[in-house]
């Protein structure tokens, strides 16, 4: 037997996050949890910047116009909040990352003036708070960043008076909206399009198999909500502890509901890196066929490495972003920095990319709502994304599994938005 533990990229801490002025969303105020995501040159700048370029088409934030007015034709100050200084190897390698990425995209940004200024902001809210306003002091005009959910929220709170807006690393849509926007790939997202891909392909009746815990919970209810909006069915739904007792206790529900014909996909959350394995290998051995009942997951069933060797893993769906920008990105930053950069160094690139397009499009209101939500996104390192009325960040992505102890794409990742959506 053996003890679940979490991975940088997966842990989650399980704590409240105070709240923050009306968002733009119906649902008014909202709260939020601290999401741990712990989780060649010329050539990709060209492309990316230039795929970053609007498209035509204003913002449509509903509610106030939030953030501040720019001359683009002048330097435009950035603040970068970084999870240094935290004294955790992962953590220094992560934040690290993100000035690089940062630094990267304001040196490509053509056309255009980043002024970044970077902070230090730890772990804790207090610390992030105290960064932003010295930033702000300092004359930033938005700041990207921070990573922790309670930190972006706190952030966000800290900086509404002063008319400034938040884009932070994490990936919790519950602290995205008022003047806070995601630049993470949120649960909604991935179980969006993983429905919709199962929907396309005769898979209507999906059941659920959610831990527990905090994330657990939040994925379990982004997958049912992304079941109505792509007309599926609940076809069930089993929750379990992160033990290996939780997850043999529910095995038999699931297996009992993937064998009655009346399910055609499980969908996982599988945020524990060990439980997702274990529950595959425990469906698996009981006789479920994921090639006939296929298996889902709101996370990367290739990371680490590993996964790819797992029998019970083979032929599992899952999201992943678009690999030709992202690799040639990778190896760019390892030549520059001669390391790899961290999975979420990525959002750090695609920040200033989008602010600098913006700008170089001649757009005041390039650090303002109403910008950033241009229904036509941009393109970044894993693909095009765009930023959402309610703060959330909408990404385009594939649909992949793994077979032979290969990845394989199902379907790509769409090229564009074509102005269509929210």
């Amino acid at each position: 037997m053996f003890a679940f533990a979490t991975s940088p990229r997966q842990a989650t801490a399980e704590r409240p996050a105070r709240h923050r002025a009306p968002a733009r969303t119906e649902s008014g105020a909202q709260s939020g949890w601290r999401r741990m995501a712990l989780r060649a040159g010329a050539v990709i700048s060209a492309c990316l910047l230039a795929a970053c370029e609007p498209g035509g088409g204003s913002g449509i934030a509903s509610g106030p116009v939030t953030g501040q007015p720019i001359d683009p034709r002048q330097p435009i100050p950035v603040a970068l909040l970084a999870p240094g200084g935290s004294g955790s190897a992962d953590l220094e390698w992560l934040s690290r990352s993100l000035k690089n990425a940062a630094r990267m995209a304001a040196a490509d940004a053509q056309g255009a003036t980043i002024d970044l200024r970077i902070y230090d902001s730890g772990t804790s809210a207090e610390q992030a708070v105290a960064q932003a306003n010295a930033a702000v002091n300092d004359g930033a005009k938005i700041i990207l960043g921070p990573l922790f959910a309670e930190s972006a929220n706190a952030v966000g709170n800290a900086v509404s008076a002063r008319n400034i807006n938040v884009l932070s690393f994490s990936n919790n849509a519950e602290i995205a909206g008022g003047n806070v926007f995601i630049l993470g790939n949120s649960f909604a997202n991935i179980a969006d399009r993983l429905v919709g891909y199962g929907v396309s392909q005769g898979k209507r009746n999906l059941y659920v198999v959610a831990e527990d815990d905090i994330a657990g919970q939040l994925g379990g209810r982004a997958i049912e909500t992304a079941i109505a909006r792509n007309g599926a069915r609940l076809a069930g739904r089993s929750n379990h502890s992160v033990s290996v007792s939780g997850i043999d206790a529910v095995a038999p529900q699931v297996v009992a509901a993937a064998r009655s014909g009346r399910v055609d996909a499980v969908f996982m959350t599988g945020n524990n890196q060990a439980a997702l394995p274990y529950l595959a290998e425990k469906l698996t051995s009981a006789g479920v066929d994921p090639q006939a009942t296929p298996f889902m997951g709101l996370t990367r069933w290739d990371e680490p490495a590993t996964r790819l060797r797992m029998p019970q893993l083979q032929n599992g769906w899952f999201a992943i972003p678009d690999q030709s920008l992202r690799g040639q990105f990778q190896a760019r930053y390892r030549a520059a920095h001669g390391e790899a950069p961290h999975e979420l160094a990525s959002l750090a690139y695609d920040g200033i990319a989008a602010i600098a397009s913006l700008a170089r499009a001649g757009k005041r209101d390039a650090l303002q709502s109403s910008g950033l939500t241009q229904r036509t996104g941009f393109a970044g390192v894993g693909g095009v994304f765009r930023f959402r009325p309610d703060g959330t960040a909408e990404r385009g992505l594939a649909v992949a599994t793994i077979r032979g102890g290969q990845v394989v794409v199902l379907d790509p990742a769409p090229s564009g938005f074509r102005g269509f959506g929210f």
